[in-house]
């Protein structure tokens, strides 16, 4: 695969190396903030850091669970409208044509990250298949982490104020 130069996420890479543990179980420590877009009583949602597209979310149970029938009912409504909200702050921020969501079980599945259970909520858009994966196996991220997450964390803001009206 050919790489793009991006001296900018080197700081990202030497601190990512740094890291110990589950990525899901480390936002919910209260020193744990990077990439949190929000949290819920069971499930939070995170940034992938390591995106396929512009805000690539993922949802995780707060609980460090391996695998989703190991999630108590009151968990699993949870998740999944903690997914719905995720995905409309995508839809606010991103205005994207579609979704991918799924959850990968297992390393053998693709699972990154094996032991704690999440839903990839990919947003996509027409045509955003360009020719750089086809003739460079190379994708394009037009958005810093950084950006991304501000501008959902502002959306996020919002939806709550207009829940408590």
């Amino acid at each position: 695969m050919e790489k793009l130069w991006a001296p900018w996420r080197r700081a990202y890479v030497r601190k990512a190396a740094k890291l110990k543990g589950c990525i899901f179980c480390r936002a919910v420590a209260p020193q744990g903030k990077d990439y949190l877009v929000f949290r819920t009583r069971h499930s939070l949602c995170l940034l992938n850091i390591y995106p396929y597209t512009n805000g690539h979310l993922m949802v995780a149970p707060v609980r460090h669970v391996k695998e989703p029938w190991n999630l108590r009912q009151k968990e699993i409504l949870d998740l999944f409208g903690a997914m719905n909200t995720a995905a409309g702050l995508l839809r606010k921020v991103a205005k994207p044509h579609g979704f991918n969501i799924g959850m990968n079980i297992s390393r053998t599945a693709g699972a990154g990250v094996v032991g704690h259970l999440h839903i990839h909520i990919v947003p996509r858009w027409q045509g955003d298949v360009n020719f750089m994966p086809v003739v460079n196996d190379t994708k394009v991220i037009s958005q810093s982490l950084q950006e991304a997450h501000q501008e959902l964390i502002r959306a996020y803001a919002k939806t709550k104020k207009r829940l408590r009206r």
